[in-house]
């Protein structure tokens, strides 16, 4: 009796729970749609099992699906990275390096040293997602990930990449000249606040100081409310409110005078971003040499 190979179907099912679409997953790996959906079938029947629903218009795991994703997915990811890490020498790292990152990461990290990593090492593709998602990391065959440390599982390796900064309220001189400045995160009761939407939960961002020790949480209150950073610094520049923000964050509008900090006494302080991956990616040399380029970086925003 011819014996049935245990990997029959599992590119087919990672690429579809990857993109969500058989289409999607037929372009990837090159074949017909047909051939995805027979595929597939062929492992449900092997499991016993469905590992999708599907509608006419959508396609989703099934919660053993889900499950079966969870396990085989690092799996997955390992060998591949296993197969590149021995194709591949230590003096010439190649391959494509999956970055997911979130987008302040763009002007403090990857632009300062795209330029040299390019020149270093020609052979090694990047493919950057800039999303504040991270929730995916390594279902979606992310080598890295750069994210504020406090969002970083601590499963994960994590590497500083900037220096640490300081959580404070931010406004315009415009509008601490008509409304004056907090002096204690109470006084921020008598302030028009602009809120922000987190993206990746929905929710509304709390305010968070340190007093005496003691964390202190405040729910911002003010006419606008708003999902993307960069938008929200720039209501405060125009004088419509006071921000929750980072000295990092908010480094560039500080120094041009746009928005000045306040509540820097009760700040938590001590966050930053970092390089983080899992302990079966480390080895692999095109990882090493973005870290050793994340390296340069940091030794040039020592002070």
């Amino acid at each position: 009796m011819t014996r049935s190979d245990p990997f029959d179907g599992l590119s087919e099912f990672l690429s579809i729970a990857k993109h969500g679409s058989i289409r999607k997953a037929a372009l990837e790996l090159g074949v017909t749609p047909g051939a995805i959906s027979q595929a597939l079938q062929k492992l449900e029947r092997k499991m016993g099992t469905p590992l999708f629903h599907r509608t006419t218009r959508r396609i989703s795991l099934t919660e053993t699906g889900d499950a079966f994703l969870n396990k085989v997915g690092p799996a997955a990811q390992l060998i591949e990275s296993s197969i590149e890490e021995t194709t591949q020498t230590a003096s010439q790292p190649s391959g494509t390096l999956r970055l997911v990152v979130e987008r302040l990461a763009l002007r403090h990290v990857i632009d300062p040293i795209l330029p040299t990593f390019r020149q270093q090492w020609p052979l090694i593709n990047l493919d950057i997602t800039v999303s504040n998602q991270h929730s995916d990391f390594i279902s979606q065959g992310y080598d890295a990930g750069i994210l504020l440390g406090s969002y970083i599982p601590q499963e994960m390796i994590a590497i500083r990449l900037s220096p640490p900064f300081k959580w404070a309220v931010f406004g315009s001189p415009a509008y601490f000249a008509r409304h004056g400045r907090p002096q204690t995160p109470a006084d921020l009761n008598n302030h028009t606040c602009i809120k922000f939407k987190r993206p990746e939960k929905g929710d509304i961002y709390r305010w968070e100081f340190l007093d005496d020790g003691q964390t202190v949480r405040i729910d911002p209150t003010g006419p606008i409310t708003v999902n993307d950073a960069e938008a929200m610094r720039r209501m405060a520049s125009q004088g419509l409110g006071l921000i929750y923000s980072s000295t990092f964050h908010s480094s560039l509008e500080i120094a041009s005078g746009e928005l000045e900090p306040v509540l820097l006494d009760y700040s938590p302080g001590g966050d930053g971003l970092f390089l983080y991956f899992t302990k079966a990616a480390q080895g692999q040399p095109k990882l090493r040499a973005f870290i050793d380029t994340c390296s340069g970086l940091r030794r040039l925003q020592s002070p």
